[in-house]
């Protein structure tokens, strides 16, 4: 119930957002309503905060860019009562009148949340007290989780604090399914608040590293592990890119796999394991020579698993060539991948791009540019499917609130309440993907979510045509086979294959050809 109110919420918002000129519907920020202030490193504040009646006089408005660009950066037109001149001179500068139809607009949506809110109480007014008051307190948690980082976005410490408080009191660990995400975020935002600059001040912050993120290496790698064999969403990842990969390597004898970030470094290569049996049972005979690249740099433990796969082969048969490219993606050069004469080679990204999108766009550009002159036969991309990459700190707060409520949902139908598996699922592997889009900006905030319109965008423009994936039934079969959860879904999406967890995407695989 909690999770379906906050649907309710979320796409209220984003009709809001996409219809009228406030950047959010929860909270306006000040850099939509007053573009003369100076730009914050958080890019966004939130509405409460007001200018007193002298500094309205003393301040002359005009429309900016930031005028017209919503919480997620797409264009908006309302506020806009210019002609189609490209001339920002032209545009006239916004009355009395215009503020205050801005803040009625912002008074109508606060207010329409109160209804949905309203709404919801309603209609658990027939279920069980239990039922009743845990939806009721998990409302009162969305509530103060949303007035949490509008007071952390205007960098009002200690209306922050207190309401901080007051969640630690109610998200617990080992809760329903929201108090337990709540938690997540809740960690995010007091990182988040405790790096919090002066008003005013430029600039990139993180959360400064502490002794338990080093200790805890072992307990991460132990929770990515739990995730990989209890959740669905990347062993569906590894079987579509393989089954790409397949295609693209059928009736080939000379074959080469060139792998950014080697499959997460799961510690036996799950995906490559399966491609080989799957390669020494494919009809006719089995490629001559495999070879596989990894990328990254952790070379000890990527040569690990090389040296692990080599054995693997060598039982069905197949001549596994493994070597190491020591570099991250940012700094990779075409030279550093050593592509033999008649072998065809795939480019394989699971999860791993989005770690590339920066603010400038220039460092993916150079990946991409670097992947495409490699020629590649397909480029197999696998990445969550959502908008965690805005300009503004509250619209990324609110797609990521949304997004993760859903994973923690579909743990909830998948383990106990009290199974420890899932408590360092949660804790070890998704909190720190929580932690990272909340509390951290500039180049520290590496986990940047975007859509697969956004994607496929970029690939485009990139030199890229997308392969059309036409096995939604193999994948729906995949998923009975593997007994996977019943509330997942997979859906074909414009050429990719999406999971979703019921109304919700998760993980999108595309393919896309030079």
């Amino acid at each position: 119930m909690v999770y379906d109110f906050l649907f309710n919420t979320h796409k209220l918002y984003n009709d809001q957002r996409s219809n009228q000129a406030i950047g959010l519907q929860l909270g306006l920020s000040i850099v939509d309503c007053y573009p003369y202030l100076p730009m914050m490193s958080d890019n966004s504040a939130a509405s409460s905060m007001m200018l007193q009646p002298r500094d309205q006089k003393r301040l002359k408005r005009t429309i900016s860019v930031a005028d017209s660009i919503a919480g997620d950066g797409s264009p908006t037109s309302t506020l806009s009562r210019s002609s189609s001149s490209s001339s920002l001179s032209n545009l006239p500068r916004l009355q009395f009148r215009d503020h205050i139809w801005t803040y009625t607009q912002r008074y109508l949506a606060a207010e329409a949340v109160e209804e949905a809110a309203a709404a919801m109480t309603k209609a658990v007014d027939g279920c069980g007290g239990d039922q009743q008051d845990g939806t009721a307190d998990g409302m009162r948690l969305v509530q103060l989780l949303i007035a949490c980082a509008e007071a952390v976005a205007c960098r009002d410490k200690s209306h922050a604090a207190a309401l901080l408080s007051e969640l630690r009191a109610n998200a617990l660990v080992f809760g329903s399914s929201f108090q337990r995400v709540a938690s997540c975020f809740v960690q995010g935002l007091a990182d988040r608040l405790a790096s919090v600059q002066p008003l005013g001040a430029v600039g990139s912050f993180a959360p400064s590293m502490n002794i338990m993120d080093i200790a805890g290496s072992r307990e991460k790698e132990e929770a990515f592990r739990l995730v990989y064999e209890i959740c669905p969403h990347i062993p569906f990842g590894h079987f579509v890119a393989n089954s790409s990969i397949l295609e693209a390597f059928e009736g080939e004898s000379f074959v080469h796999v060139v792998d950014l970030g080697m499959t997460l470094g799961l510690p036996r290569g799950q995906q490559w394991r399966r491609l080989i049996e799957s390669l020494a049972n494919r009809a006719g005979q089995p490629p001559r020579r495999l070879r596989i690249t990894a990328v990254g740099l952790c070379v000890e433990k990527f040569q690990s698993i090389g040296d692990e796969l080599k054995d693997y082969a060598n039982t069905y048969g197949i001549n596994l060539e493994f070597s190491v490219v020591e570099s991250n993606l940012e700094n990779l050069q075409t030279k550093d991948i050593k592509v033999l004469e008649n072998e065809v080679l795939v480019v394989n990204s699971i999860l791993q791009l989005h770690c590339v999108v920066k603010e400038s766009r220039g460092a993916l550009n150079s990946v991409l540019q670097i992947i495409h002159e490699l020629s590649p036969k397909v480029l197999v991309l696998v990445e969550q499917d959502s908008s965690h990459n805005g300009p503004f700190f509250l619209g990324r707060f609110m797609e990521a609130l949304h997004y993760y409520s859903a994973i923690f949902d579909s743990l909830d139908a998948m383990l106990p309440k009290y199974d420890t598996k899932r408590a360092k699922i949660e804790q070890f592997y998704f909190a720190e993907e929580i932690k990272n889009i909340v509390s951290c900006e500039g180049p520290a905030r590496v986990e940047r979510h975007e859509r697969v319109d956004q994607w496929r965008r970029r690939m485009s423009r990139a030199g890229f045509q997308a392969a059309p994936m036409k096995m939604i039934n193999q994948a729906q079969k995949w998923l009975k086979n593997n007994k996977v959860c019943e509330g997942y879904t997979v859906v074909e999406e414009k050429g990719c294959l999406v999971l979703g967890w019921k109304s919700k995407p998760l993980i999108a695989t595309s393919c896309w050809k030079c």
